[in-house]
């Protein structure tokens, strides 16, 4: 990947979208190109947080161990999504989570100190980063309310809202069933029933991990959304 393309990279971030030409160019220039193969970690939780990461291809996964051994995956990261970003406003910051790819990953790791010193320079550049990292937390406590009022059904429903809009009516899921049973805080046999009874009910079709959506009022009704409103 060149400078350009990488500049042009994160100029396609949301959180980096409004840094000015220098700024990206002064980015780009202490950044380091990763590829991970499926399932490859990339840090794990106490690891020192010296960089943050944009995803160019592939996804990764952000999880919690449990005192057992099993995974609770916190977030799905997507290509042109960014992540660890927050920790770089911290002491000595840890990464609180760890981080594995779930497909064969492309990410772009950005140097925390350098870019906390950019944003020192500028306090116009500082209050544009912290508007969009305000904007995600808002999003992460609309997903914490979702997932602690409605039930595996609901959470399940709206998922599949939010990735079909109305001009969509079918999707590939994104990532193994037993991870997206995780994210959404629920047993894997539990996700599996509720696909079924969606089969059942007329709301979708699902072969393998294809879904096509067949009845969205229904749907709609299912997420706890009043009719003709999408998701926060």
């Amino acid at each position: 990947m060149s400078q350009r393309e990488i500049i042009e990279s994160l100029r396609a971030a949301p959180l980096l979208a409004r840094l000015e030409s220098a700024q990206l160019e002064r980015v780009a220039a202490r950044t380091t190109r990763l590829t991970l193969a499926a399932e490859q970690s990339l840090f794990l939780q106490g690891d020192a947080a010296e960089r943050f990461f944009l995803v160019c291809a592939g996804q990764m996964q952000l999880y919690r161990l449990a005192p057992d051994g099993a995974r609770k995956v916190i977030e799905i990261v997507s290509p042109g999504q960014t992540f660890a970003e927050a920790l770089m406003f911290l002491n000595r910051p840890s990464y609180p989570v760890c981080a594995s790819a779930l497909a064969p990953t492309e990410l772009i790791a950005i140097d925390a100190a350098d870019f906390a010193a950019m944003l020192r320079e500028s306090v116009e550049t500082c209050f544009l980063l912290l508007g969009a990292l305000s904007q995600r937390l808002r999003g992460l406590i609309g997903e914490i309310d979702h997932l602690t009022l409605h039930t595996a059904s609901g959470r399940l429903a709206r998922y599949l809202l939010e990735r079909l809009p109305p001009e969509r009516r079918a999707l590939r899921l994104e990532v193994p069933k037993g991870v997206l049973a995780s994210r959404l805080s629920i047993q894997p046999e539990t996700l599996s029933r509720a696909l079924r009874q969606f089969v059942d009910a007329g709301v979708i079709a699902l072969e393998g991990r294809h879904v096509t959506l067949l009845d969205r009022p229904r749907l709609v009704e299912l997420a706890a959304l009043e009719p003709g409103l999408g998701p926060d």
